[in-house]
């Protein structure tokens, strides 16, 4: 199947990023936005019962619900956050200079040492094809799926040429 060409206001760095690319790219806002939502599910909970108190939970189910409302909220902060680093950095839909000067540094040096692009993989080439299509823009669905790419392959929807692959056999 083709790769989709995004037409996007600024360039497009990797279609389908691995999910420590997607950490290490992050902004200090999504780690805000991050920390806002896992604060902000406990802080819902505890307004929620100021303002229409039930008066049936013990102590205990307050503390327990509270801890459960920050699993929650760390859980969800966390793909906010991650769908934004996606969105601003690898997708060229917001400003995103500093992430591509990071991706052009980082990749060019692992061209330069020979390194594969975007890391080793021990699958098969049609397992890395079937992680690909399973996870490209996956972070647009994570309300019904949250599916993170774990699997180093080939397929990022840009030209590998801009980091120097090729340009030496080329020059041969």
């Amino acid at each position: 199947m083709p790769e989709k060409v995004l037409e996007t206001p600024y360039p497009v760095i990797d279609t389908d990023p691995h999910f420590s690319r997607v950490l290490r790219y992050m902004r200090t806002e999504d780690y805000t936005a991050w920390a806002v939502v896992t604060g902000g599910f406990p802080a819902a909970w505890r307004l929620w019962e100021a303002l229409d108190p039930s008066g049936r939970i013990s102590p205990t189910q307050y503390r327990a619900g509270m801890r459960v409302g920050g699993i929650i909220g760390f859980c969800g902060g966390f793909l906010l956050a991650y769908q934004n680093s996606s969105s601003n950095a690898f997708w060229g839909w917001r400003e995103n200079k500093r992430e591509e000067e990071m991706d052009l540094k980082e990749l060019t040096q692992r061209a330069k040492e020979g390194k594969p692009l975007y890391g080793e993989s021990s699958h098969q080439p049609w397992v890395q094809n079937a992680a690909h299509q399973n996870s490209v823009f996956s972070q647009l669905k994570f309300a019904a799926i949250p599916m993170l790419n774990f699997v180093n392959h080939p397929y990022h929807g840009t030209d590998p040429a801009k980091y120097g692959v090729g340009v030496k056999k080329e020059e041969e």
